[in-house]
């Protein structure tokens, strides 16, 4: 862990980088397509949360030194008290945004960026859910593959109309978990199916969650009999046979009860490999969940029942409209965004959890 001294002087060096490079900017708005002004400005948008709350540590300093001076010069014991007073409670204001200064520094110099494991899967609304789920599938592939991010499919359950009653694949590369992190919740979908000769709208939802992979260190090890493990011919839509071995894993973390099945593989050692990377993913997660039971982080409370009435995005085909209920934004531009294009979603979202950080803590 870097010393306060430390923490100090690189907050102290930030603080300036982030001063030489708003004139910077502004010298370039003429411009602001060219690969310098973009550079500049997500460098700026990167210091900006934490240099805005070391400002205002700077502030609560300077009135504390101002209220000291006023205790030792005041003869008045009435205002010398207050005074006192006064300094306590900026000290105690001191204190909550130093330990939010750390956590910034801790979060960006932590462990470099793991894969996630987003698990998707068709909720309300029989065919069509299954559908959407593979229309949400498609559209983080797109969008992953915008990013130079990777996918790395863990397991399917696909339908005979081509969707997927259930998905789950792995993310990497830088950002991942940034990028992904909002993504946690119910999906709902209104549009015409293919299949209806009445042209009617149909509402349907799939739910999507994301859980950062663990490494060996964040979980103890799990003993072999907490594991109960079974190999079978793996299926495909319907039912059928796909493949004539025994090549498919289901396993079952025995004191949580937690199942994962993984089938993809021809190779049983691979599946069972990719099986035992899911479940240790929904251990952490859970573990997460019970150390700090406000933050609900489980994936039960992620998704919920997949209810129509939990949503957290709307995706409107016919009006070409995606709306994110968290935050109140629109954007009619849906197309673009199936195809990948969630950019402008995502930047959203950071940028209010940002503000939110700064709001709730100043």
């Amino acid at each position: 862990m870097v010393s306060r001294d430390q923490l100090l002087n690189q907050l102290l060096q930030r603080e300036q980088r982030y001063v030489e490079l708003e004139p910077r900017l502004v010298q370039l708005a003429a411009t602001p397509n060219s690969p310098e002004y973009q550079q500049h400005s997500k460098e700026l948008a990167q210091l900006k949360e934490i240099v805005m709350l070391f400002r205002t540590y700077q502030r609560i300093e300077r009135e504390v030194g101002e209220a000291e001076q006023l205790v030792h010069a005041q003869a008045d014991v009435d205002v010398r008290q207050l005074a006192k007073d006064e300094v306590v409670s900026l000290r105690r204001q001191q204190t909550h945004l130093w330990e939010e200064l750390e956590r910034l520094w801790k979060d960006e110099h932590g462990a470099p960026d793991r894969p996630v494991i987003v698990e998707i899967r068709a909720a309300t609304g029989g065919r069509e859910a299954g559908l959407f789920a593979g229309a949400l599938y498609r559209m983080y592939s797109k969008y992953t593959a915008n990013c130079g991010l990777s996918v790395e499919v863990m397991d399917s359950h696909p339908t005979e109309a081509g969707g997927f009653k259930e998905i789950i694949f792995a993310v990497k590369g830088p950002g991942a978990h940034e990028r992904f992190k909002f993504e946690s919740g119910v999906h709902r979908v209104q549009r015409v199916p293919t299949t209806e000769a009445q042209g009617r709208i149909h509402t349907s939802t799939a739910t999507v969650a994301v859980l950062p992979e663990p490494e060996e260190v964040d979980l103890p090890s799990i003993p072999a009999k907490d594991l109960q493990i079974d190999v079978f011919r793996s299926s495909g839509p319907g039912g059928q046979s796909v493949n004539t071995t025994d090549s498919a894993v289901r396993i079952r973390h025995v004191p949580t009860g937690l199942m994962v099945t993984c089938q993809d593989e021809r190779s049983q050692l691979r599946n069972k490999e990719k099986a035992m990377r899911v479940l240790r993913a929904r251990l952490l997660d859970r573990l997460a969940a019970s150390a700090k039971t406000q933050r609900a982080s489980t994936r039960k409370e992620q998704v919920k029942g997949g209810e129509r009435s939990e949503k957290i995005r709307t995706y409107n085909f016919p009006d070409q409209r995606l709306t994110d209920h968290r935050i109140g934004l629109t954007l009619h531009q849906l197309d673009a965004i199936m195809d990948g294009r969630l950019e402008e979603l995502v930047n959203a979202l950071q940028a209010h959890e940002h503000a939110q950080r700064l709001g709730g803590r100043i």
